[in-house]
């Protein structure tokens, strides 16, 4: 009984460190209705977990990209500053969620972040833009130099500072790392192009999340419980593969495939919903 709880856990982990390792989101988003799906965790327990294994996952990652020097420091910064300040914030208001708003919610906010990433793996801004290719330079509020740095102003550290505020928020309160918010915005905001925001959202994550279990934790909210450590082994695997088959892939390619996974987990969870089957 104990081997087949850790492999399960293990193969249950997997996909989450996967999907941060490709897209540098959907972990947690995989990982909350997995924890509740197959490892029989409530939704005030998944939360929680979601956010250490999310956290611990992102980290790994963090180390590759920081080494490889794929992360716009600058604007990272700012987005898990505010986020870290808000995460907390969200953590109680979502304690007081019932279950079924929860579930309900989240399947909500999966379909909401599968169609717009769909819609925007087909704009131009899922390429990156090459360095003094004539860019039109009002097409995002951080636009790049010519040197293909990014051109750090104020009305560019307020969009992510007010960005990362609401990403921090909803980390707390539905226990996502908010990389399905990170990487969108830092590829609208930024034209970093979808490698660059992946590897910078995994840092951002990291931060949040960790914050997040960390205030969890401090409440009383985070309970260690068996299976957990073998869900945390199998997202580092996740990772570690994941950042391996990453930079082999379009990036219209690896949008579209996080917009299909988020969306089937989306009409997962409403389904459970309307079944009473998360009740």
């Amino acid at each position: 009984m104990v081997y087949e709880v850790a492999i399960t856990a293990v193969l249950v982990g997997l996909p989450v460190g996967l999907a941060l390792g490709l897209t540098g989101g959907g972990g947690s988003l995989l990982a909350v209705p997995l924890l509740i799906a197959f490892m029989g965790f409530a939704p005030e327990q998944a939360v929680p977990l979601s956010l250490l294994v999310v956290a611990s996952s992102s980290a790994l990652g963090s180390v590759w990209v920081l080494r490889a020097g794929q992360v716009e420091l600058r604007p990272v910064l700012v987005f898990a500053m505010f986020g870290l300040m808000t995460a907390p914030l969200g953590l109680k208001l979502g304690a007081w969620l019932p279950s079924s708003l929860f579930v309900g919610a989240f399947g909500a906010v999966s379909l909401l972040v599968g169609g717009l990433m769909w819609r925007q793996a087909g704009t131009p801004q899922a390429v990156p833009p090459r360095a003094g290719a004539g860019r039109d330079e009002t097409a995002a509020v951080c636009a790049l130099r010519d040197d293909g740095q990014l051109r750090f102003s104020a009305p560019c550290a307020a969009v992510l500072a007010l960005a990362g505020a609401a990403t921090g928020l909803l980390t707390g309160v539905l226990g996502v790392g908010g990389g399905f918010v990170i990487v969108p915005m830092l590829v609208a905001v930024t034209q970093l192009g979808i490698h660059r925001a992946v590897a910078s959202s995994l840092l951002i994550i990291t931060v949040i999340a960790l914050g997040g279990a960390v205030s969890a934790a401090v409440s009383g909210q985070l309970v260690m419980a068996p299976g957990v450590s073998g869900f945390l082994a199998g997202g580092l695997m996740g990772m570690a593969a994941g950042r391996a088959i990453a930079p082999r892939l379009p990036g219209g390619l690896l949008q579209r495939g996080f917009a299909v996974a988020i969306v089937i987990v989306g009409f997962y969870m409403i389904w459970k919903r309307v079944s009473g089957g998360f009740a």
